[in-house]
């Protein structure tokens, strides 16, 4: 009973705000591994509440990330639109050696700059890691809304630096949704695979 009601007050410490982009997070994602393109459009509500969340947090990298993800959100949702009209869905594909090359310098590059900025020219919470985050987090967004298999091994990654990150800035329900996202995404990249292997 104790424990019940140390939950039951926690829970009524949290924020509205964070608690609406939470659900709506998990949701997106959730319909994402699904291959349902409705994750679209409830993306593009989680990272607008994301957006207000980061920016009061000091999060600034995760801040230009969401504005990024709103975007890319778009885009998706109009890439996944364009199938072929015999297709039920735009079909998966596998990463390219050349993909997967120009993504790692990327990300290199993206951290470095990014980070030593943060950390000269702002108050930013873990700058490096933030970047780093970030700059995985831009890539693996370009292959989900090009449905490429491997941007779910990406966000497995980086959802558990995040969980941490999240941790530490004591946004409790925010690192409890990374730590789903983390199944979640696996989960996508079994049923992508085996849908992957149904095309071939």
């Amino acid at each position: 009973m104790e424990v019940l009601n140390s939950f039951t007050n926690w829970l009524a410490q949290q924020s509205l705000l964070e608690s609406a982009g939470v659900v709506s997070g998990i949701l997106c994602v959730w319909l994402a591994a699904k291959n349902n393109i409705w994750n679209w459009p409830i993306a593009i509500i989680s990272v607008a509440i994301y957006i207000v969340i980061f920016l009061e947090a000091k999060l600034y990298a995760d801040t230009g990330l969401q504005v990024y993800f709103l975007g890319m959100n778009i885009y998706g949702w109009y890439f996944w639109s364009r199938k072929a009209k015999d297709a039920p869905r735009v079909p998966v594909k596998r990463i390219s050696k050349t993909e997967l090359l120009i993504s790692l310098a990327c990300i290199a590059l993206f951290t470095a700059l990014l980070g030593f900025f943060l950390f000269k020219q702002t108050d930013a919470a873990f700058p490096f890691i933030d970047s780093f985050c970030t700059a995985c987090s831009l890539v693996a967004q370009v292959f989900l809304a090009r449905k490429v298999l491997e941007n779910w091994l990406i966000w497995i990654f980086v959802d558990i630096i995040y969980v941490g990150v999240y941790l530490a800035k004591d946004l409790h329900l925010t690192a409890g949704m990374y730590a789903l996202y983390i199944y979640i995404a696996l989960s996508g990249y079994l049923a992508w695979r085996a849908e992957l292997k149904t095309q071939s």
